[in-house]
C-alpha cells in the first residue's frame, strides 16, 4: 500500500527542492537547471525568483548568463516565457513547441483557415535569418508578403510556427518594451534535439515532486495523453495524498517531514505556485481565487511555507522612493521576520531609493 503524504510533508518537500528552505550557494546557471526553467513572463520575475533561492545573488549574475548565451529566454512551459540553460533549451524547445502551436490555432485558427503554414514558417525564418527583429518588425515583413491577411494572426504566428529565442536586452532586469526574436541556430549556434517526455517528467519530479500526473500536465502544458505514467511507474516511487490521489517521485527524491520555513516574497507567476493542479500544499482554494485570476498569478508572500499575502512593488523614480505593499489574508505573524525580509527585497529591487512598507487587507 503506497504511503500517504500529508500537506505538511508535501509543502516542506517542495520548498526544499525549490531552494526555499535555505538560500543556496550554487551558481545561478546551476539553479536555473535545477528548476528546469524559470518563469520569465515579466522581466524582473526570474531575478526575484532566483534572489529568493540563492545567497549573494545579484541581477548581473543572470543578465551576464543571458549575454553569454548560457541561459536562453523563450516560450516553453505552458507556451509562456521562461528562461532555461542553453543545453536544456535545445531539447525542451522542440518538445514543448506544439503547445504554442495549439494556443495559436485556438486563438487564430478561424482567421488563418486555408493558410499554408509551412510557407508562412519559411517566410518568417527567412526574415529572421542572421538578425534579430521585434514582433512589429516581423509582422510588417510578413504583411508585405500577405497584405490581406489578418494582422494579429500574422503577428502571433511566429512563436507558434518557428522555434525562436528572445536575446537580451529582452527580459533583462527593468527592461520593458518590445521583445526581440532570433533563430536558435543563430543565437546558440546549435540545432535543437528532441529527447521525449521521460526526461522532462523526471526533471519535474526532482524539482517539484512528489506530484500527480495531472500536476505534471498543468505545469508543463502537455496533455495527459502525451505522457505514459503507467509505463514509467516501475522506475518511480509511488505515494498518495490525503485525498487518495496517486503521486509519483524520482527514486532518489528526499522527503522533508518537517523544517522551519522562512518568509519568502515570491514573484508573479513563480512556478512553485503554478506547478500543481492541486495547490493546497501551498494555499487554500479560497486564497488561490485571489492569487490566480485568469491569466494573472500575483506575487505571493510565504509565511510558514504557505501563501499568507499578496504583494506589489512600486518605484517612483522622480521621488526616488519605492513602496512595497503587502495585502494580507490574515494578520502578519508577530516578530520582525516579514519586515526584515521585506527590507532585504527592497534593498535588492530598489537600491538607492527611500523605502516604505505598507500592510493592507488583500
Amino acid at each position: 500500500m503506497p504511503r500517504t503524504l500529508d500537506r505538511r510533508v508535501l509543502n516542506r518537500t517542495a520548498l526544499h527542492r525549490q531552494l526555499l528552505l535555505e538560500r543556496s550557494g550554487m551558481p545561478a546557471a546551476e539553479a536555473v537547471g535545477r528548476l528546469v526553467a524559470v518563469q520569465a513572463q515579466e522581466p524582473n520575475a526570474p531575478y526575484i525568483g532566483l534572489w529568493n533561492r540563492l545567497a549573494r545573488f545579484h541581477q548581473d549574475d543572470l543578465t551576464g548568463l543571458l549575454h553569454e548565451r548560457a541561459v536562453v529566454r523563450t516560450s516553453l512551459l505552458r507556451g509562456t516565457q521562461h528562461m532555461a540553460t542553453t543545453p536544456d533549451f535545445r531539447w525542451l524547445k522542440p518538445l514543448l513547441q506544439p503547445i504554442a502551436l495549439r494556443a495559436w490555432r485556438a486563438g487564430f485558427g478561424r482567421a488563418a483557415a486555408g493558410w499554408d503554414l509551412e510557407e508562412l514558417a519559411a517566410e518568417a525564418r527567412g526574415a529572421l535569418a542572421g538578425r534579430t527583429l521585434t514582433r512589429p518588425e516581423l509582422a510588417r515583413a510578413l504583411a508585405e508578403r500577405w497584405p490581406d491577411r489578418d494582422p494579429a494572426a500574422l503577428r502571433w504566428s511566429l512563436q507558434a510556427l518557428v522555434p525562436v529565442v528572445h536575446p537580451p536586452p529582452s527580459g533583462t532586469w527593468n527592461t520593458f518594451g518590445a521583445t526581440r526574436f532570433a533563430l536558435p541556430e543563430d543565437w546558440t549556434g546549435d540545432t535543437l534535439r528532441e529527447r521525449g517526455t521521460d526526461e522532462l517528467v523526471t526533471r519535474y519530479l526532482a524539482a517539484f515532486g512528489p506530484a500527480s500526473a495531472r500536476d505534471f500536465a498543468v505545469w508543463s502544458g502537455l496533455r495527459r495523453k502525451d505522457v505514459d505514467f503507467d509505463r514509467l511507474r516501475p522506475d518511480l516511487r509511488v505515494y498518495r495524498d490525503e485525498n487518495g490521489v496517486e503521486l509519483f517521485d524520482v527514486p532518489e527524491g528526499e522527503l522533508v517531514e518537517d523544517a522551519a520555513a522562512p518568509v519568502r516574497f515570491l514573484p508573479e507567476f513563480d512556478n512553485l505556485v503554478l506547478a500543481y493542479a492541486d495547490r493546497t500544499r501551498m494555499m487554500t482554494d479560497e486564497r488561490r481565487k485571489v492569487v490566480c485570476v485568469g491569466s494573472e498569478t500575483k506575487p505571493t508572500l510565504l509565511v510558514d511555507g504557505r501563501v499568507h499575502a499578496v504583494w506589489s512593488l512600486k518605484s517612483d523614480k522622480k521621488a526616488e522612493r519605492a513602496t512595497l505593499t503587502i495585502g494580507t489574508f490574515e494578520p502578519l505573524p508577530a516578530g520582525p521576520a516579514v519586515e526584515e525580509e521585506a527590507a532585504r527585497l527592497l534593498a535588492f529591487a530598489a537600491p538607492g531609493f527611500a523605502h516604505e512598507i505598507r500592510v493592507v487587507p488583500a
